[in-house]
């Protein structure tokens, strides 16, 4: 498994099980990332240099398909409904399992980032993508850190998006192929079955929702 890029000193990739990928791209800077965009089929730039990508049969969120893990964490704070369904923390396992499988081979963008801007509360988010466009998308979505804090960034919060993996949900306990599921116990989020990119900014605001009321007594607002 070949690295490149500005690699954090701190935590792995082996951390998720993730051992055996392609050639994996950390922090790369905008211009790398169209470049391996355009490289890989991905999108074309339009004629005032931006990148066009095609999301496929999502151009939107999905919302009977993001799930939250149900633990001792959840289970009594979380209010389950239409928009909270519950997975269990045996089908988020068994989807982990599956989508580290699922990358071998194939490369990666990975980066390093705040969601949040005040250092009290913010999160230091790891986001590992298939699409260089999608680590594009979180390049410009969250507060980058400082290069020479990249070298020892520990990160608390991490996402794997990977739109070309599909649960099964006769055994996975999704509502389609396509899901996105947070786990707060182990910090994480899972994407897969679909290439819109906001599932990752909308994931992290639900992240956010949940931690700084129960965890640090702050109220949060989704405003510009």
């Amino acid at each position: 498994m070949e690295e490149k890029g500005l690699k954090s000193n701190v935590k792995w990739l082996n951390a998720y099980g993730i051992t055996n990928a392609g050639t994996v791209y950390w922090n790369q800077t905008p211009a790398q990332l169209i470049e391996k965009a355009l490289l890989n089929g991905e999108g074309h730039l339009a004629d005032n240099g931006s990148i066009c990508c095609d999301t496929g049969k999502f151009t939107g969120r999905s919302p009977k398909d993001r799930f939250v893990v149900e633990d001792d964490k959840t289970r009594d704070t979380v209010w389950w409904g239409d928009i909270n369904i519950p997975l269990s923390e045996s089908n988020f396992d068994q989807i982990l399992d599956k989508m580290v499988k699922n990358l071998e081979g194939k490369d990666l963008y990975v980066r390093d980032a705040y969601a949040g801007a005040d250092k009290t509360y913010r999160l230091n988010l790891r986001v590992i993508n298939t699409k260089a466009w999608h680590n594009l998308f979180c390049h410009n979505m969250f507060i980058r850190p400082s290069r020479y804090k990249l070298e020892k960034f520990d990160p608390n919060f991490t996402i794997i998006c990977d739109p070309d993996f599909k649960a099964d949900p006769k055994v996975d306990g999704t509502r389609q192929d396509n899901f996105a599921v947070i786990n707060f116990s182990k910090r994480m989020i899972l994407i897969g079955g679909t290439a819109y990119a906001g599932e990752m900014k909308k994931g992290i605001f639900s992240v956010l929702n949940f931690l700084l009321p129960n965890d640090h007594n702050v109220l949060s607002m989704h405003c510009s």
